[in-house]
């Protein structure tokens, strides 16, 4: 079989992958702190004979670190996070979490949870639990939480995912980090903006160029796999008739 015919079928693998990234990312252009996939390809060069070929990688899918554009909401349980930091939250079942989804609610026992049910965690991992009948609560850049009749309550964590941490994707928006996460001690380029929502990292514009691209590329895969295909039958036709 001829090499053309491998290097097209690398070249559809990979282009399928990241196919699939790009129509995942318009899916969540709406989505709050939603990071969007990203896929990192490399070649690999096999030696056939005296002529070496290249070969595209099914691609290594990541999550892009690219903030998403801050928008005003007013509304005081919406946070923003400026800088690199991310929230940390806890689901009912324990399991810990990384966000940038700042949506909050005060539940029906006080804790400030997610839209989801998560728990938003302080700086030492510990809930904050507000007054439910205590009003609306005034959240500083440093995360400190205080409520008119009650005081200074407790104060958000914001932390660090070091930048060679892998992240896998969980609910929420949220991510799990494969590396200790670091708490922001200083908020001179980390903080909070209260009354604001982060939007998805991801441009639709550009998304819906890179699927067009995309499929003009598979498709020219395709028919160099249709050529090879017309080749090899022609070469089978002619030698076998002058055999």
């Amino acid at each position: 079989m001829q090499s053309a015919l491998y290097v097209a079928l690398s070249a559809q693998v990979a282009l399928s992958n990241r196919l699939e990234t790009v129509a995942r990312n318009v899916a969540n252009m709406n989505t709050a702190g939603y990071r969007a996939d990203e896929v990192k390809f490399a070649e690999l060069i096999s030696k056939a004979g005296q002529d070496q070929v290249s070969f595209a990688t099914g691609g290594e899918i990541y999550i892009s670190r690219q903030s998403g554009s801050v928008n005003k909401t007013d509304n005081p349980l919406d946070l923003a996070v400026e800088g690199e930091a991310w929230f940390a939250i806890r689901s009912p079942n324990g399991a810990l979490s990384y966000t940038r989804d700042g949506r909050l609610q005060i539940a029906d026992d006080g804790t400030l949870r997610t839209l989801t049910g998560q728990q938003i965690l302080g700086t030492g991992g510990q809930p904050i639990s507000l007054d439910p009948e205590g009003g609306p609560p005034l959240i500083t850049q440093s995360g400190e939480v205080s409520q008119s009749d009650v005081g200074v309550i407790g104060q958000i964590g914001l932390f660090l995912i070091p930048n060679d941490a892998t992240l896998t994707r969980t609910e929420n928006s949220a991510v799990i980090p494969d590396q200790p996460v670091i708490p922001v001690q200083t908020y001179d380029l980390h903080g909070i903006r209260q009354g604001y929502v982060e939007g998805a990292n991801i441009n639709p514009v550009r998304e819906m160029t890179k699927m067009i691209m995309i499929s003009r590329a598979f498709e020219s895969a395709t028919k160099m796999i249709d050529t090879s295909n017309e080749s090899q039958e022609k070469a089978i036709r002619e030698l076998g008739a002058t055999s």
